[in-house]
């Protein structure tokens, strides 16, 4: 009987090691993971992808850098073809293109509703990757805003930290004005071609250019309508130096020629690429809209990853995702450190990173300041026209600088965007 026990023992042990080597090896695939940005994206994803590994030997990952419009002309290629063994497991979308994808290829990506605890994340996140009830993909960096400047000017101006606290739109363009004329510079630069600045306002007042059922909403949207005539005033009061292009705009502040800058927090890095400028930042809140339910929280880009529903790693690419991405701290301190790089993963805002002094800011805790705004961020629907949408804002808006009433300036965008979206 005990050898009989013993063999029992034996052979229960030794299916256990059999089932373990089965899970184990059922993790040992390469996962592909096309992305962009080798200094970002590309470098983040290697760091999660070596802290993957560490816990899971048997698992490679192949991670492909691609230009941005390569990698949606690729995915986009691919999806529309069906030939999905073309496609990587994982791919990199931004943010505003999230829904486009989701409906136009139904199918097309996992769902991951059960599969992640989403209530860990930015709602604003989580939302635009939703589609009728199921939640897709993983929330990686935020486009979370804010308004950096430049205290000398502001201090050569007459002014203090406490005068740019709790800003409105109104008292930002009040400032501008004085600030140029006490001390010859422009508080912004503006590209009138680019939807940014209206994206952010309209974003913080709480709407967008659809409806939560993906109509347009145009003429009756009081947020794009304030941003519209705020950015009308900022232009035609001279609080902004005209600029032409990225590059254009990035070199107006760093090379001081403009008292401030209103982006997303992954410009941080560009604004502190000047050590001369040290200690001359500081960082607060955006302005607000003067309507009802605006705050001083927006958004400006950011983009989350996918795993394709037809990838034969799609199981591992999930875990993968799951175990760095949604539940390891430490690596949120890491990216945000080494990357400057603020996650969507709301409790990695508590960590050391968020919390230490930046000099060139003059010790703000920039960081924790972003941390903080990302929860106020309002959810809007982007819908899958939010392109066609800049396009038809940035055509209009010259008539509204000419005098023409901004609503008619509204029917004409709502004209022109019905037209290119049928």
């Amino acid at each position: 009987m005990d050898n009989l026990s013993g063999f029992k023992r034996s052979l229960a042990s030794a299916c256990a090691g059999v089932a373990f080597f089965a899970s184990s090896a059922a993790f040992a695939g390469e996962v592909t993971i096309w992305c962009w940005d080798p200094n970002f994206n590309v470098a983040i994803m290697q760091e999660a992808a070596a802290r993957y590994t560490a816990k899971n030997p048997g698992t490679t990952f192949n991670i492909v850098d691609f230009a941005k419009a390569d990698v949606e002309q690729k995915l986009q290629t691919g999806l529309a073809s069906g030939m999905t063994d073309t496609l990587p497991d994982i791919v990199l979308i931004e943010d505003y293109g999230a829904q486009k994808y989701l409906q136009s290829f139904p199918g097309s990506f996992a769902a991951l509703t059960d599969k992640i605890d989403y209530s860990g994340f930015a709602k604003y996140k989580v939302d635009l990757m939703t589609l009728e009830g199921q939640v897709y993909g993983v929330p990686f960096d935020s486009g979370v805003t804010g308004l950096y400047y430049r205290k000398d000017y502001l201090e050569q101006a007459g002014y203090k930290a406490s005068d740019m606290e709790n800003l409105t739109w109104d008292r930002f363009i009040e400032i501008g004005k004085d600030v140029k004329a006490k001390t010859g510079h422009e508080m912004m630069a503006l590209d009138s071609n680019d939807g940014g600045l209206i994206r952010i306002m309209m974003q913080s007042g709480g709407q967008w250019y659809f409806k939560d059922d993906g109509s347009l909403n145009i003429t009756g949207n009081a947020a794009l309508k304030a941003a519209l005539e705020t950015q009308a005033r900022i232009v035609n009061e001279g609080v902004a130096k005209p600029t032409s292009g990225w590059n254009d705009g990035v070199n107006a502040f760093t090379s001081g020629d403009v008292a401030a800058v209103l982006l997303g927090v992954w410009i941080t890095g560009t604004v502190k690429a000047q050590p001369d400028q040290a200690g001359k930042w500081a960082l607060t809140a955006i302005p607000k809209l003067g309507i009802d339910g605006a705050t001083a929280a927006s958004n400006l880009g950011g983009s989350s990853w996918y795993v394709l529903e037809a990838s034969a790693e799609k199981d591992e690419a999930i875990d993968f995702l799951n175990e760095v991405y949604a539940k390891d701290l430490d690596f949120y301190q890491k990216i945000l450190t080494e990357r400057g790089a603020v996650g969507s993963l709301l409790a990695a805002r508590t960590g050391e990173a968020y919390q230490k002094p930046d000099d060139f800011f003059g010790g703000q805790t920039v960081w924790q300041n972003f941390a903080d705004w990302l929860v106020q961020v309002p959810a809007v629907n982007y819908g899958i026209f939010t392109n066609e949408l800049d396009t038809a804002v940035t055509a209009n808006f010259p008539a509204l600088l000419k005098g023409t009433p901004v609503d008619d300036v509204l029917k004409a965008i709502e004209d022109q965007a019905a037209g290119q979206i049928q």
